[in-house]
């Protein structure tokens, strides 16, 4: 299982303006080799690395920079055709998906630059890193983590590390491989309905409330409309700084829902079933203000939260279909529109059951991963 722990840099001026002008160059050779790569039609690591290393070499760069700046245009080229193929840029012909591919990809002059073991290395017991710079390697730039930080990157650092730019600070986001601990066999399992009124609700009856979140995103956005029609540079600069607030305040949030869920279900030796939300955005209707609220929130951040920290914890994870979990009757099935008369309601034509909707929609849910398991254990054991 792949974790990212993530250091801060606590370099002094000298050292921030070498970093800086590092990660300058190590862009701007990026942005040549995507140029190149544009021109020429050669998007493969190995045969663009044979096309522009010497290139890059004569930048300023050393060997392993200047093949990591290959594979970070090669990856960027990779992704961007992942994205085309699924249509995310818009159909062919359309001027949004001809403005992409009509140019070559682009790297901001701060764009994060991963490092190997050759150009970057770490003193974890000494808190310090030595890191290759424009300027020559630097040594023993000191660094802040927490002891668990500090133990995870002793025990489990594997790859590259990236170095990152952010809110004028210099970070280190290096990738750790951890062994997932092991799984027990659920007495039972737990729903975990998502949504937007409520942003998860479990089988048992808890709640977590979206109350604040949405006030707090709703205020955002009326102070973003405000100065997206002002235009000036401070309402520009201003946005910026609320793009990472608010996205800081939905990982924690997201982060801060998820431990409760994972640790309850842990407490009590079960399961935890999920719905598999992919393409939501895609499948829903709705109206245009619940709409912008869909779009504006990381669902599946919150759903990938919860499935690696069950997998640290040894907690089972299912996965099920997320059809009609919101209009079948918990009690006997039956499933109808009828049965959502509003939002919060939930009441059986049928058998008369009534419930919170989404406590009924949870226990589905659970009741759809406990079946999974079984199928898919019984396969196991068959096997």
């Amino acid at each position: 299982m792949k974790l990212v722990v993530q250091v801060k840099l606590l370099a002094d001026a000298a050292t921030e303006q070498a970093l800086r002008e590092t990660l300058k160059l190590c862009n701007r050779a990026a942005c040549h080799a995507a140029a190149r790569a544009h021109a020429t039609g050669i998007k493969g690591k190995t045969a663009l690395q044979r096309l522009v290393y010497g290139e890059l070499k004569a930048m300023g760069l050393s060997a392993q920079p200047a093949i990591h700046c290959v594979r970070k245009v090669a990856g960027a080229y990779a992704t961007l055709a992942q994205n085309l193929k699924a249509g995310h840029y818009g159909p062919q012909g359309s001027r949004r998906r001809a403005a992409v591919e009509g140019g070559p990809v682009r790297f901001r002059k701060d764009a994060a630059q991963p490092f190997d073991d050759r150009s970057l290395s770490w003193q974890i017991d000494a808190r310090t890193v030595s890191i290759w710079t424009v300027h020559g390697r630097l040594k023993s730039i000191p660094f802040a983590c927490s002891p668990a930080q500090a133990k995870m990157l002793a025990a489990c650092r594997q790859g590259e590390s990236d170095l990152v730019w952010r809110g004028g600070c210099f970070y280190l986001y290096a990738t750790c491989e951890v062994p997932p601990a092991l799984e027990y066999v659920p007495d039972g399992f737990t729903g975990v309905d998502l949504g937007i009124v409520n942003i998860a609700t479990t089988s048992d009856g808890t709640v977590h409330s979206g109350n604040q979140v949405n006030r707090v995103r709703h205020r955002n956005r009326r102070l973003r409309t405000r100065l997206q029609s002002k235009g000036t540079k401070s309402a520009k600069r201003l946005l910026r700084h609320l793009s990472g607030r608010e996205a800081r305040f939905a990982a924690d949030t997201n982060h801060r829902i998820s431990k409760q869920i994972v640790t309850e279900a842990q407490r009590t030796t079960h399961g935890i079933a999920l719905e598999d939300l992919g393409g939501i955005r895609a499948r829903v209707r709705l109206r245009k203000p619940q709409r912008v609220t869909l779009h504006s929130w990381s669902f599946a951040q919150l759903g990938a939260f919860i499935a690696y920290k069950a997998q640290r914890a040894g907690v089972p994870v299912e996965f099920v279909d997320p059809r009609h979990t919101s209009q079948q009757c918990s009690a006997c099935g039956h499933i109808h529109k009828q049965n959502r008369p509003d939002q919060a309601t939930f009441q059986c034509t049928s058998c008369g059951f009534a419930e919170h909707a989404d406590v009924n929609a949870a226990r589905n849910i659970a009741a759809r991963g406990t079946a999974g398991w079984a199928v898919s254990h019984a396969a196991d054991d068959a096997a």
